[in-house]
């Protein structure tokens, strides 16, 4: 492959015997069938794309091969190389999904398709600059994610922006900046998440030459060798240690690598130290079965090489807060050049890579996401044992279903991701942005076509709101079966506006009501600001839209004003002398709560009327009520007797006579009739009048009864006003 595409210059064009090469060169692990399959796919992209050059000015076929070449050597199966250079394809009038699907195979065709989708995303990073908003390219990595059905697609999407990156090194500095800030921001984090590390690796080294150049120059001059060089070294390294293990029969698996220079740069940056002090230059992994195994391969290192002091950390015996659990230790290895090694077991090493202690994680000091790290850790579970399963299609269909994503991503008009729940629709998608913007929604363009406001969006979809200068949501929008909204935060929206529209009208009807029943107990209207507190409301006004909305009835209001509390009669035995008569219950005169106190028959006022006091000569004070004609039309003399009264705060269980008019169409049966009323209610009737008038067959009733509180009045005038021929029913005062 070397020699054959990637040594060309950008813009020659490749001849099919350099394809056939090329070919050759990665299809000997392929069955015939399947080198045939990829054999197609290279004859239809030449014939698509001969002649075609890239932005970068490289030949469209040369980039497609380079590309498949990347995932060729991820060991890739034949399908996703083939997707590879179909890349672009269904742009050509002559090839569509169906084709391809009967062409190749329902996986090849879903990830040219895939491919697609995730193309629109390009031209969106192109937004991101120096400094964009750490929460946009999460988005973005999460987009990508969710647009791609099938896992490897992503792996082509890494591989295409790992060959971007590697061809961009004569472009202008903007341009070269720009693809490098998508490499670091979006894409290494990614390849580091799946733990892709050969793309994640050269990403990020790539990416810092292009955004640090004099720190990328810096680094690469101290390092002593090149990179092959320190990969023998290594090498040599992993030989030695598997020789002493054999010898003492010790199971190991052993891995390593040369730190990458974006790395060793980080790692200064982070740790503000110089070159000098960086000891994992080198670093090698050692997995074994045991702890015990882990000490004994930490014995081993450690005789072979000089441990260098104050680099062993034991977070075995100490795991680290996420439970990371590991042996690490520095020392100087072969040739005088220093090194890391890392000793686990592999229960340690499944749970750093896979468990809430994942690497990615850990150096990206990300929050936990389940959702995220479920397709994470499904995608990495897929690439690692793809190799032991065969039939690649079959296999990739049992992961499929887990792969299902939750959340969509979608993108405004100005690149901005948002995320939604699956089935989410243009109107969530608004509320999204804003609530006036959700209230002015009237329609919406997906991919710049005009859908219905009920069409569900799917990831990488751009969604343009059409609004109107003024207006409010449909209540249609509420209804669950018309499918418009998915989220709670627009169904709450919309509620919260229709709430704060219909307010007024709401506290007009709800004054209404309350009057009305004031008016018809005979009570004076309470401070509903103190009394909004009995309903967990904020103020009177809140309580007065509530009764208007019907959430709150106007007798509630009126029990909760006139509610006492009852104090069980004492069981003292009286004393042997006579009792001195008691005040009447509940009633304070001028702070002195047991002094004689007698119900005023003209008013009869009850709890928690208005009232003053009048005192008589020798049968204490009367109560009245304020508004008492008896009161009002007291001489000046008298005047002097007033005193203040007020109603206590325990009351005690005692009845009150109250008048209630009753005005009715006349018929037999009915005095009876509202009599039970009271009965029902156990209430005493101490006097009734009843007058008929036979011209318009009308009767005026007037009942008085004895009643605990206003709220028990409230219940048993509700009742009649209930009966059809009773048209005004009140308290007389």
């Amino acid at each position: 492959m070397v020699s054959v595409v990637s040594n060309l210059p950008l813009n020659e064009q490749l001849d099919e015997q350099a394809i056939e090469a090329w070919i050759h060169s990665i299809t000997q692990r392929f069955d015939q069938h399947e080198r045939d399959l990829l054999r197609d796919a290279c004859e239809l992209t030449f014939r698509i794309h001969q002649g075609e050059l890239q932005e970068s000015g490289e030949c469209t076929v040369r980039h497609l091969l380079s590309v498949a070449n990347i995932l060729a050597r991820l060991g890739m199966d034949y399908e996703t190389l083939a997707a590879s250079l179909l890349h672009g394809s269904l742009k050509s009038e002559a090839i569509d999904v169906e084709l391809l699907r009967e062409r190749f195979s329902k996986g090849v065709a879903g990830m040219v398709e895939d491919m697609a989708r995730i193309g629109l995303v390009a031209g969106i990073q192109r937004n991101i600059t120096k400094g964009t908003d750490s929460q946009h390219a999460e988005n973005l990595r999460r987009m990508l994610l969710s647009i791609a059905d099938d896992v490897r697609v992503v792996l082509i999407v890494l591989a295409e922006c790992l060959h971007g990156l590697r061809t961009v090194k004569n472009f202008p500095d903007d341009v070269r900046q720009r693809v490098a800030l998508e490499a670091r921001d979006i894409y290494a984090p990614l390849a580091n998440r799946l733990g892709v590390w050969q793309i994640k690796w050269e990403l990020e080294d790539l990416a810092l030459r292009y955004l640090e150049p004099d720190a990328y120059q810096d680094v690469a001059s101290k390092l002593d060798g090149r990179r092959d060089e320190r990969e023998r070294f290594i090498a040599d390294v992993i030989k030695m240690l598997e020789a002493k293990f054999r010898e003492d029969e010790i199971k190991a698996e052993i891995s390593g690598r040369p730190k990458h220079i974006n790395s060793i740069w980080r790692k200064m940056q982070r740790k503000a130290v110089d070159f000098d002090q960086i000891f994992d230059l080198r670093a090698v992994r050692v997995l074994v079965d045991t702890v015990a195994d882990c000490y004994a391969v930490l014995g081993i290192v450690h005789g072979f090489w000089r441990h260098i002091p104050g680099e062993f950390d034991d977070y075995i015996a100490t795991p680290k807060a996420n439970m990371y659990q590991s042996l690490h230790t520095a020392v100087v290895g072969p040739g005088g050049k220093t090194m890391e090694v890392q000793i686990r077991t592999h229960a340690m090493h499944q749970h750093s890579e896979l468990g809430v202690a994942a690497h990615w994680a850990y150096k990206e000091g990300k929050a936990q996401d389940s959702e995220f790290e479920r397709r994470i850790i499904m995608m990495r579970n897929w690439l690692e044992l793809k190799e032991e399963e065969s039939g690649a299609e079959g296999f990739f269909d049992r992961f499929k279903s887990e792969f299902e994503p939750v959340q969509i991503y979608v993108l405004t008009p100005q690149g901005k991701v948002v995320e939604l729940p699956k089935g989410a629709t243009p109107v969530d998608f608004a509320y999204a942005i804003h609530s006036d913007v959700g209230h002015r929604c009237r329609g919406a363009k997906v991919d710049g076509s005009i859908v219905p406001l009920t069409s569900q969006l799917e990831s990488g979809h751009t969604v343009e709101i059409i609004t109107v200068r003024e207006g409010g949501p449909s209540r249609d929008w509420l209804s669950s079966h018309h499918g418009y909204i998915k989220t709670a935060r627009a169904r709450n929206r919309v509620r919260q506006w229709f709430r704060h529209q219909d307010f007024e009208q709401h506290v007009q009807m709800g004054r209404s009501s309350l009057d009305r029943e004031f008016n018809r107990l005979g009570v004076e209207k309470p401070n509903l600001d103190k009394l909004a507190a009995v309903f967990n409301l904020q103020k009177g006004e809140d309580l007065i839209a509530a009764v208007g909305r019907g959430d709150i009835s106007p007798i509630q209001v009126a029990g909760a004003t006139g509610e006492r509390k009852h104090v069980a009669p004492s069981k003292r035995k009286p004393s042997g002398g006579k009792q001195k008569d008691k005040p009447r219950g509940g009633i304070i005169v001028d702070g002195v709560d047991d002094l004689m106190t007698n119900i005023a028959r003209c008013c009869k006022p009850v709890p928690y009327d208005p009232i003053i006091g009048y005192i008589t000569q020798g049968r204490g004070v009367t109560v009245h009520r304020k508004d008492c004609s008896m009161v009002n039309r007291l001489e000046a003399p008298k005047l002097e007797r007033l005193i203040g009264v007020a109603w206590s705060n325990q009351q005690i269980s005692s009845t009150y006579p109250v008048d209630v008019q009753v005005n009715t169409q006349d018929r037999k049966g009915l005095l009876g009739e509202i009599s039970s009323i009271f009965t029902n209610e156990k209430l005493d009737i101490v006097g009734v009048i009843c007058r008929s008038n036979r011209k318009n067959d009308t009767a005026s009733m007037q009942f008085t009864v004895e009643i605990l509180d206003i709220s028990q009045l409230s219940r048993v005038l509700n009742q009649i006003a209930q009966m059809p021929e009773v048209y005004e029913v009140h308290r007389k005062v």
